[in-house]
């Protein structure tokens, strides 16, 4: 090593090599890829965290923080950039996107930790040196100082349009959903300002990793046993890692015989098993399997009644995955690749059916939550024909007094009652029943027939369910 002194900069301060935070840089790729590859931070996060681990940068707080530095940008993304557009002197959609990832996660340890000012603005700079370049670190850096200057109320009162002038954008900014989503979640959920600030206040909280304890191949005790599980709050099957546990170190769930699943998945699964029948009780099809949580649930119910279950995906690569969740399943089924809308069975063939429909997936923002700002209005035209075409196979599909189970990951009105509406007055002889009494204990289910639950009062998924008994061919 030379012992020359290094040479000063044109700014008469000598070089200083910029410090690699394994934390934060994972964070900036993670968040890089939501954004550029349009992926899902729960698919891009595990692998990378189980790359560092190999590597030996990180260790379970590392873990902790880059999950939470990735999960609450994406889920303050909305609020962020109303503050990031109030600190800047150009439109927002002129900062470069790998600049903004840096600013929003300095944002987010700024107003959404306890990270001390100081440490977040130097990081956030640091960063933005290795990833970035000086230049735009000092741009960074700038931005941020302002930032730093008031906490997140006060950002609040300034950036957010007061509630009695316009709700659904104070609504927006104050709980970072676009206003579009606000409207429609409000008109599904009726009511006044309490329960919307509740649920949207919900879908920004960590969920709970809930596992399903599949019947005849694991019991809840055996979960439970595991450290930090408690029993689930309505499902018999469920059993909630209440200070996020590794679902991956429990055997139950190496093996298969367990895994993990939302309780709500886990209701609508159940309170289809359980609808009453006229007639025999010997075939169940779930005809939009992928990727195999339910179907996985459901065979084993079918196999304690000595029914089998035909699982179909459209999906090849999705049908692998159904295939993987059933194997093992103590009773008979067969896993297809099908259209569900072009069927490759005979009508009427199955006593019960389940169809999950592709929706916009409104109902899970807690879990996914990019996809609040990847989702626009015009989708839910694409979804509709589709949703309303596999519910009318699926009543095509059930015999006379079988039992459909329409279900869907979104509250949204035009993906929820307005397709089963629609679809019922083209098929007269098919009939509503209460689904409520299929999920015992469960509170706050409204009027019925049909149920609706919501994340601010069960702590699930906004999953909606509607059940409908075929009463004529």
């Amino acid at each position: 090593m030379s012992d020359q002194p290094r040479r000063p900069r044109p700014s008469g301060k000598p070089y200083r090599r910029p410090k690699k935070d394994p934390v934060r840089i994972l964070a900036f790729e993670a968040l890089r890829a939501v954004d550029e590859r349009d992926a899902y931070a729960n698919l891009v996060l595990p692998p990378l965290l189980r790359k560092a681990r190999e590597k030996g940068d990180f260790d379970g707080r590392d873990a902790a923080l880059a999950t939470e530095l990735v999960y609450g940008t994406l889920r303050r993304q909305g609020t962020y950039d109303a503050v990031i557009s109030a600190c800047i002197d150009r439109p927002l959609r002129e900062v470069d996107p790998p600049v903004l990832d840096v600013l929003s996660l300095g944002a987010h340890q700024l107003l959404g930790t306890r990270i001390p000012t100081h440490a977040a603005v130097s990081a956030s700079v640091e960063l933005a040196r290795v990833v970035l370049g000086d230049g735009r670190a000092k741009f960074v850096n700038a931005v941020l100082r302002k930032v730093a200057q008031d906490d997140l109320e006060g950002w609040l009162a300034k950036v957010a349009p007061p509630y009695d002038d316009d709700p659904e954008d104070h609504l927006a900014v104050v709980h970072s959903h676009p206003r579009w989503v606000v409207s429609a979640l409000w008109d599904s959920l009726g009511g006044g300002r309490a329960g919307i600030e509740a649920l949207l206040a919900a879908d920004n909280e960590r969920p709970e990793v809930t596992l399903v304890a599949r019947p005849g191949r694991a019991t809840t005790d055996e979960l439970l046993r595991e450290e930090a599980a408690v029993a689930g709050r309505w499902s018999p099957y469920a059993v909630r890692l209440s200070e996020g546990g590794e679902p991956g170190a429990i055997e139950a769930v190496r093996d298969g015989r367990a895994g993990v699943q939302d309780e709500g998945s886990q209701l609508v699964a159940i309170a289809l098993a359980n609808a009453p029948l006229d007639g025999p009780d010997e075939k169940w099809l779930d005809g939009c399997a992928g990727p195999g949580g339910k179907a996985a649930l459901l065979g084993a119910l079918a196999a304690e009644r000595g029914a089998m279950l035909l699982a179909s995906e459209k999906q090849p690569h999705r049908a692998g995955l159904v295939a993987k969740a059933l194997a093992g399943n103590p009773g008979p089924y067969q896993v297809i690749a099908a259209d569900g809308t072009q069927p490759p069975w005979r009508a009427g063939s199955f006593d019960r059916v389940l169809v999950d429909v592709p929706c916009t997936g409104l109902g899970a923002l807690r879990r996914r939550p990019e996809a609040r700002w990847r989702r626009r209005p015009e989708d839910l035209e694409g979804f509709g024909p589709l949703q309303r075409g596999l519910l009318r196979t699926a009543l095509d599909s059930v015999r006379v007094g079988g039992v459909v189970g329409y279900a869907t990951c979104s509250p949204h009105l035009a993906e929820t009652r307005a397709v089963v509406q629609d679809v019922l007055k083209q098929v007269p002889d098919a009939e509503l029943i209460d689904a409520r009494p299929l999920l015992p204990g469960v509170s706050d289910l409204g009027e019925g027939p049909d149920v609706q639950l919501w994340p601010h009062l069960h702590g699930t998924d906004a999953m909606y369910l509607a059940l409908i008994r075929r009463t004529a061919p």
